[in-house]
This record gives structure tokens, sequence and C-alpha cells, in this order.
């Protein structure tokens, strides 16, 4: 029978201490060689005195991209119109069609979370049989899904009126 000699590879760590050093140099070395070239590449350069650090510049950089705003919006004042009546009815109507491109196409257009949609008869004919009141104070305070002014707080009541108003229009 032939005997099996297993020859075990000397290694170049012999004992706890090499091993030590050898791990500390294993973390130490990178990280002093990225320090040395950081160093070498940003030499001779100051960045506290480029535009780009300035305080300002900094803090534009930081500033948030939006706000929000809770609570209604005060609504401006209203200025003595010059027109007579009757061209501030027409604006009135101009103004549905536009607040409900702006605010209200999103839901009304797919019938979004069963939102009626626009120019629909059928799902229009139960609401307008409530009255325009109640189409009023639905879209002013929000109903089931739609929140209070389609979501637009800063609507005044006239605009989200005007709205209900070309809805309706569309719908007869």
């Amino acid at each position: 029978m032939d005997e099996i000699h297993i020859h075990e590879h000397p290694s170049p760590i012999k004992n706890v201490k090499q091993l030590a050093v050898v791990v500390v140099l294993a973390f130490v070395l990178p990280i002093a060689f990225c320090v040395i070239v950081a160093q070498l590449a940003t030499r001779g350069h100051d960045l506290s005195r480029s535009p780009a650090m300035s305080e300002d510049a900094v803090a534009n950089r930081m500033k948030p991209a939006g706000t929000v705003v809770m609570g209604e919006a005060k609504a401006p004042e209203a200025k003595p119109a010059a027109a007579p009546a009757a061209p501030a009815a027409v604006a009135t109507a101009a103004s549905g069609k536009d607040v409900y491109d702006k605010n209200c196409i999103a839901c009304h257009a797919a019938g979004v979370a069963g939102a009626p949609k626009a120019g629909d008869k059928a799902a229009w004919a139960p609401r307008i049989a409530s009255g325009i009141d109640t189409l009023y104070a639905t879209s002013l305070k929000g109903k089931n899904a739609m929140p209070p002014k389609g979501g637009n707080l800063a609507l005044p009541d006239a605009d989200v009126k005007a709205a209900v108003d070309y809805l309706v229009g569309l719908a007869k």
C-alpha cells in the first residue's frame, strides 16, 4: 500500500504579532495612499476663495426645492371693475374653463377615483338634480376622494364655482 505524503506550504506569517502587523497595514496603506493622491490632486487650489463656495452660493444650493403651505391663502382684494356686468359674466365663464384646465382636468377627464367625467351627462345628471348650491358646497369642502377645492386650497371660492359652472355646462 502506498503512503500519502501531504506537504504543507510554508506561510510567511509565523506568529500572531506578524499577523497583527499585516492586518493593520492592509487597512492603513490604502487609506494613506488615497490621502496622498488627494493632496497631490488638490495642491495649489484654495477652494475657500472660489465663488462657488461663497456663503450665498452654498445657501442657494441648500435651500429647499419647494414649500408646503397649509391653510387657505388670502384672496386678493377686489378692485372695482370698470367693465359692465355682461362682459364680467363672460370673463367668469372663461376663467371656469381655465380653472378646470389647470386644476380639475387631472381627475375629471379620466374619471379618477370615481370623479364624474367632464361632459358625461349620465354621471352628472343626479349631481345637477341635487342643485347648484350642493355642487358648490361639495367642490369647496370636498367629498369622498375629492379634497376641498380639488386640492388647490389657494383657489378663491369664486374660481371653484366658475369651474363647477363650466363642468355643469358641459353636461347639459
